[in-house]
């Protein structure tokens, strides 16, 4: 079975490819080419739905799975900052780093070393002309430093619950057991078992 991206962001895309290994998995970009889909959504739900209604609508071929996921990282003391601008918290086409670096001075700001975030993820897929969502959620604490290169985003920066490391020192390997991405893949795939 098919399953195409709605994304273009590297670091999903790998993830993805190795949460789905049963399936031939493609990005949109490999069929449709360059693709710019406006994200306005006022939820990540919203934002999931938007991507993945656009590419399947794109593609006009009901046998072809499209899956998209949007995500994100919210820290409640900063008034649940950056939530869904996560990717683009230091402004549009912002590097992981350029973001980092605004999370980090607004915990500097208030002084904080580290506080209670928690990443969301919902997944959506389009299939046969309709629409299914799933959420996930990895809870933990952020810190105002980054700490290891593996990962992407907020990872350096989030270290999960019942772990001391960040994510961006944890393996995909460990990773893949109980992140908010693995969370909603797995209702995601109770999902895909019901309806292909």
């Amino acid at each position: 079975m098919k399953i195409v991206l709605a994304t273009s962001n590297n670091g999903k895309i790998k993830e993805f490819k190795k949460l789905l290994p049963d399936f031939e998995v493609l990005t949109f970009k490999e069929i449709l080419g360059e693709l710019d889909i406006v994200e306005d959504g006022n939820s990540f739900k919203d934002n999931a739905i938007i991507k993945a209604k656009t590419i399947y609508d794109k593609l006009n071929d009901e046998n072809i799975i499209v899956i998209s996921d949007d995500s994100g990282i919210t820290v409640p003391v900063i008034n649940n900052e950056p939530g869904i601008y996560s990717a683009r918290y230091a402004g549009v086409g912002a590097t992981d780093k350029q973001n980092n670096e605004k999370l980090i001075s607004k915990l500097n700001e208030k002084s904080l070393k580290t506080t209670p975030a928690f990443y969301t993820a919902c997944i959506a897929i389009a299939f046969k002309g309709e629409i299914y969502t799933v959420h996930g959620w990895m809870h933990g604490n952020v810190i105002n430093k980054e700490i290891g290169e593996a990962g992407f985003g907020y990872d350096p920066m989030f270290i999960p619950n019942g772990f001391d490391k960040t994510l961006g020192e944890l393996s995909l390997e460990v990773k893949k057991e109980f992140s908010h991405r693995s969370n909603a893949l797995k209702l995601a795939m109770k999902v895909l078992d019901v309806i292909v």
